[in-house]
């Protein structure tokens, strides 16, 4: 990033209605932007009509000034009809976003980045951060009545946030995850229909790799049945290099949400014999780290277990 930041000779002008930003262009942007970052935070968004991640980002950063409180000023500027500032930031691609203080630029980022990684940007800058929304409270109220299993308390809560937040993806995700959770694989293909089919959001990713998974599981089961777990139990008690008995028990310790069993059953064939099935259980296995999600405590001790077994 630039270290120090040269304006447009620019005139003030008026404001537009601050509700979900301010519109800034050459005219204005010294009033709108410079001026107004001794007073608050600004953040500046550079977008363009033709740019898709920007019709993404936007809404977020949005919703995100209307939260605050007051504490953040949304500068939006359409940079093919105002180009000077993004050349002056050396904006190589949009979106782009600066955060603003005490008239310079002092952090930014660029591309569509999830609403939590944008809260977590914006906290290292506001006082205060933005604090939690009743939807977010009711989240995290899901979030822990699912760990618990306690499924419907969860699926309440995540309805509750909806209902406040129509668009929360990360709500959306949360309660498509329930629904798996209970064996309803077809409510949670519905809900995540709803969703932006392109939002990057890392937990709707992997809730929409969880009911990809679901569908696999349930077809193999269908085709060539999966058969009990005592009688996989006792086929790799007469032969631990039963591959097929292991691969079919991790399956079943998914579908019994015994995520840990899942992954040790298929390191171990791994371990064991790592082209099997021209190597069925590392693909499978990225099938549960997508479905799991990135920053699961399990997906990430099982990658490095995955990393040591094939590169040492």
């Amino acid at each position: 990033m630039p270290t120090a930041f040269e304006p447009p000779q620019i005139d003030s002008a008026d404001a537009a209605s601050e509700c979900n930003g301010v519109d800034v262009t050459s005219e204005n942007f010294m009033a709108e932007v410079i001026e107004a970052s001794h007073e608050q935070l600004v953040l500046l968004d550079l977008w363009a009509p033709w740019c898709g991640p920007c019709k993404q980002l936007t809404p977020v950063l949005e919703k995100l000034a209307r939260q605050s409180d007051g504490a953040l000023r949304l500068a939006k500027m359409n940079i093919d009809d105002h180009p000077e500032v993004a050349q002056q930031l050396q904006v190589q691609s949009i979106p782009a976003v600066f955060a603003f203080k005490g008239g310079q630029p002092v952090d930014g980022f660029m591309g569509a980045l999830p609403e939590s990684e944008v809260k977590k940007f914006l906290d290292k800058h506001l006082e205060e951060g933005l604090g939690v929304s009743p939807a977010e409270a009711l989240m995290e109220s899901a979030s822990e009545a699912l760990d618990a299993g306690q499924l419907d308390d969860a699926i309440e809560c995540y309805s509750a946030a909806l209902a406040q937040e129509a668009d929360n993806v990360r709500a959306m995700a949360g309660l498509a995850q329930c629904h798996l959770a209970k064996g309803d694989s077809a409510s949670a293909a519905v809900i995540l229909d709803g969703a932006p089919p392109h939002d990057n959001d890392p937990s709707l990713a992997s809730a929409r790799a969880a009911v990809a998974l679901a569908r696999k599981i349930a077809k193999k089961n269908t085709d060539d049945g999966l058969g009990d777990e005592g009688t996989l139990n006792a086929a790799l008690a007469a032969d631990g290099n039963n591959h097929q008995a292991r691969f079919d028990l991790a399956l079943a310790h998914h579908g019994a949400g015994r995520r840990e069993a899942a992954l040790d059953a298929l390191l171990e064939i791994i371990a064991r014999q790592r082209d099997w099935q021209e190597e069925a259980a590392r693909k499978q296995l990225i099938e549960f780290f997508d479905a799991y999600g990135a920053q699961d405590e399990l997906v990430i001790a099982a990658r490095k277990r995955l990393s040591s077994l094939l590169f040492s």
